[in-house]
């Protein structure tokens, strides 16, 4: 999974911004990231996916891509 800091994702919660560096646990498998809701500072949580599937993201310049 490639998320970078900027990234957006949208899901049945809302949109999220990636405010972290994303990280890997479980030899890899797990791909966790920090991230807040857009425009809410206050609202963080840490975000995780299985690192195999795919998921929608969004770029600061506009491209949305499917990220594994």
């Amino acid at each position: 999974m490639e998320l970078q800091v900027g990234d957006r994702i949208t899901d049945e919660t809302g949109e999220w911004e990636v405010i972290r560096q994303p990280y890997s646990t479980a030899e890899g498998r797990i791909v966790h990231a920090r991230v807040q809701r857009i425009n809410e500072p206050a609202s963080w949580e840490i975000r995780s996916w299985d690192a195999s599937k795919r998921i929608s993201v969004g770029r600061g310049d506009g491209e949305v891509t499917e990220r594994t």
